[in-house]
């Protein structure tokens, strides 16, 4: 049993790095099954982005795909480290890489919502 339950949770973002795609507008909706955890998102500059992660302990090594508004589309991956915060929500604290357009490199932070 994981300590961590994704399942229906959705998430927002609270930072990003410049050369990030997401913005405060984008919504991911995750699903979990075990240690199997998907995500959908879209919104802001993501017309359709989606997420798989297999989760071990309190990390998410995720691979993620996006098209954005302007139609580009990209790809990459990041290890996602998993915290609450004091009110019980779930925080993902992101090392992420495109694998696409360069291989930029970032971090982003993403909260619970709702």
């Amino acid at each position: 049993m994981n300590k961590f339950n994704f399942d229906n949770k959705k998430f927002a973002l609270i930072q990003n790095s410049d050369n990030g795609e997401v913005n405060t507008e984008t919504i991911f909706n995750y699903k979990q099954q075990d240690n199997l955890v998907t995500a959908e998102y879209f919104g802001g500059t993501i017309k359709y982005g989606k997420i798989i992660a297999d989760l071990k302990d309190d990390q998410l090594n995720m691979l993620y795909q996006c098209l954005t508004t302007d139609n580009q589309l990209k790809a990459g991956k990041a290890l996602a480290q998993i915290t609450l915060t004091e009110n019980g929500k779930i925080k993902l604290s992101l090392d992420w890489e495109w694998l696409t357009n360069g291989n930029d490199k970032g971090k982003s932070e993403y909260i619970e919502i709702e």
